[in-house]
């Protein structure tokens, strides 16, 4: 997977008016293509987010998006093709921040919020881009280990004599 995200749509969220911004993101082909690539599959056949942005408070925004993507991969037993569908709505909550300084805990310790997915997403500068988490979930929601249906995996049969020691030799030249 490479890092830089295949698809980009940038959004200035000073510019949300109080009816919200709705929009879709239908990458094309040649996208699509670069998309399963940074995903690491076999090829993205659709993928359209529909998502609408709505201003909560004069940095407070909410974010909720509907995914779904057709997406080919190989079976993890038989590398046969597996066509699985992602379909999902989900929200998130967006709080701009200016200047946010990342200050990482080398402590040890977790916060109360750790592991929460209720925290909401801090960014620093209202050109936010939209497609960023729609990418999140479309990765959070590919299976790492797809199998075709009836793929099983076979274990070899346990052979019923042990193999010879390497040392049994020396053991019948000192005499055991």
């Amino acid at each position: 997977m490479t890092t830089a995200p295949p698809i980009s749509r940038t959004f200035d969220l000073n510019r949300l008016s109080e009816a919200g911004y709705e929009t879709t993101i239908e990458p094309g082909p040649e996208d699509r293509k670069k998309l399963a690539e940074w995903a690491d599959v076999v090829a993205v056949n659709r993928f359209m987010g529909r998502l609408l942005l709505r201003r909560l408070a004069s940095n407070r925004f909410a974010y909720e998006a509907h995914l779904e993507a057709d997406i080919v991969q190989e079976c993890t037993v038989s590398l046969e093709p597996v066509l699985p569908n992602i379909a999902m709505d989900f929200t998130r909550e967006i709080h701009l921040v200016p200047h946010v300084r990342k200050v990482v805990d080398i402590s040890g310790e977790l916060s109360p919020a750790a592991g929460d997915d209720e925290v909401p997403d801090e960014i620093d500068n209202p050109r936010f881009d939209i497609a960023g988490p729609l990418l999140e979930e479309f990765l959070l929601a590919i299976d790492p280990y797809p199998k075709a249906p009836g793929a099983s995996l076979e274990l070899p049969e346990p052979e019923a004599a042990k193999p010879e020691s390497p040392f049994a030799a020396l053991k019948v030249l000192k005499g055991g």
